[in-house]
């Protein structure tokens, strides 16, 4: 006959289907569990680590503008273009650049329909259709030589938010959380908030990959629970709730002692959080304790309702209460077709919202410590885009040599234009950023050595920027 087990040796079901070992034991340590939960709360389950050197940014919030803003309408005007629209673009340069969609031989050049003019003290020129990021051009710095290796979409988005062009890569806000933990032990360290359309890569943007789960995003759902099954079922006192999590992680310890699982030890950490959750993320998503002036400066017109500006609303209260890594996704900004009435649009329901958050930030003491960051995943050609359909508007494809973003905060030197594209604004011009560059850049604005920040898997350690990656020293002050 086999020995008995002993009871760290136990598996959940035998500690259950035991009758010597019944429930009621446990049950009378629940008088311990206030102190137990309470010296969780003190380290954390994801606690703040010390950056690789001094972090000029404590938290991140990226506004993701899915689909590719054009550039040549919002932030990079070319009179060349105006002048020339019209004509074949110059088989010179046809050659250096790539299209997602276009299949004529020689593209028509257009121009940019929207006016242009300089703005604030360090001059910026920005188009007539973002008159609010027009009144923080000396709170920015705006970046016109992104450069990206996919003009597919859903390629791009993994590479901007994964360093890798296939799926299964940890997301940039895992890896930040990862390497900094984070300050808020009633949030998701790293919380994902989305309107319009959704990514087409999907979760893979902000998931964990090979890192432990307790590093992936979490998405906050815009109407009903924050979270799906993070409510008590009705009956279920907040008492019962409190010994259910501290029964359940026992066991969950005493198999973590056994196995040394990574992903046991992030499945304890997500029931202490999500049982804290249950009264802070209904506190983080009452808007109602916000004055009607800071509403309406966001261009929020319905606590209720799902927007771009109820996110970024959020999105600064998330980082006010310690969350390291907020990423709003917004779409959809890709107008192969119809640019003339889809461009305008998008700059309403985002241009404000966007400007107010820096301004916000700014007004409350929170812009030195976080970085904002605006921008998609590639940006438009200067050429015309014809519809196959009849009587359909134009519009632009795809560009990945040269587009535009823009950052705030987080240690950046405010009022510079960094970087510049040809006549035709389809090629660098000067001082071109890789996608690489540019994450090696945020996580250093953390305080986090892009080379030195790297995981064990499969025999080999993988990092974010995987061999490339130059930090972009002069976006800093």
């Amino acid at each position: 006959m086999n020995a008995p087990l002993r009871q760290q040796d136990q598996t959940r079901r035998q500690f259950f289907g035991t009758s010597a070992l019944s429930l009621a034991p446990v049950a009378l340590s629940s008088l311990l569990v206030g102190d137990r939960l309470r010296a969780a709360q003190a380290d954390g389950p994801l606690p703040s680590r010390s950056p690789h050197y001094r972090a000029r940014a404590k938290s991140v919030i990226f506004l993701f503008q899915i689909g590719g803003p054009s550039q040549l309408d919002l932030f990079d005007p070319k009179p060349m273009l105006l002048r020339r629209a019209g004509e074949p673009l110059p088989e010179s340069i046809l050659k250096q650049i790539s299209f997602a969609q276009i299949q004529e031989k020689q593209p028509k050049l257009m121009g940019s329909p929207w006016k242009f003019a300089r703005h604030g003290e360090c001059g910026a020129t920005v188009s007539e259709l973002l008159p609010h990021t027009a009144s923080i051009v000396d709170q920015i710095t705006i970046v016109k030589t992104l450069k990206t290796d996919d003009t597919n979409h859903m390629f791009a988005e993994l590479m901007m938010n994964t360093g890798w062009r296939q799926f299964g890569r940890p997301s940039l806000g895992s890896w930040a959380v990862y390497g900094l933990g984070t300050e808020s032990q009633d949030l998701p360290a790293f919380t994902v908030l989305r309107s319009g359309m959704r990514p087409r890569s999907k979760g893979a943007n902000y998931g964990n990959g090979f890192l432990p789960s307790k590093y992936q995003g979490a998405p906050l759902r815009s109407s009903g629970d924050p979270i799906l099954n993070l409510a008590s079922p009705d009956g279920f006192s907040l008492e019962t709730q409190r010994q259910s999590v501290e029964t359940i992680n026992e066991l969950n310890r005493l198999r973590l002692q056994q196995t040394g699982d990574d992903e046991i030890a992030a499945r304890i950490a997500s029931y202490e959080v999500a049982f804290r959750m249950q009264s802070a993320a209904p506190e983080l998503l009452d808007l109602k304790s916000e004055t009607t002036e800071t509403l309406a400066a966001y261009g929020v017109e319905n606590l209720a309702k799902p927007s771009f500006a109820r996110n970024c609303l959020l999105a600064r209260r998330l980082v006010e209460r310690g969350v390291r890594f907020v990423q709003c996704f917004h779409g959809d900004w890709d107008h192969h077709t119809g640019i003339a009435s889809g461009l305008p649009q998008q700059c309403k329901l985002t241009d404000q919202p966007s400007a107010m958050l820096v301004k916000d930030l700014a007004r409350r003491g929170l812009l030195d410590d976080t970085l904002v960051i605006w921008g998609g995943e590639l940006g438009r050609t200067p050429v015309a885009q014809k519809s196959d359909k009849p009587n359909v508007a134009v519009g632009r494809d795809h560009q990945i040599e040269a587009f535009t973003m823009w950052f705030a905060g987080g240690g950046v030197k405010p009022g510079q234009t960094i970087g510049s594209t040809n006549d035709l604004g389809c090629l660098p011009a000067a001082e071109s950023w890789h996608v690489y560059d540019l994450q090696a850049t945020i996580l250093h604005a953390l305080g986090l050595e892009h080379e030195r920040l790297t995981y064990r898997y499969q025999g080999r350690d993988f990092r974010l920027t995987d061999i490339h990656g130059e930090v972009k020293q002069k976006l800093f002050a």
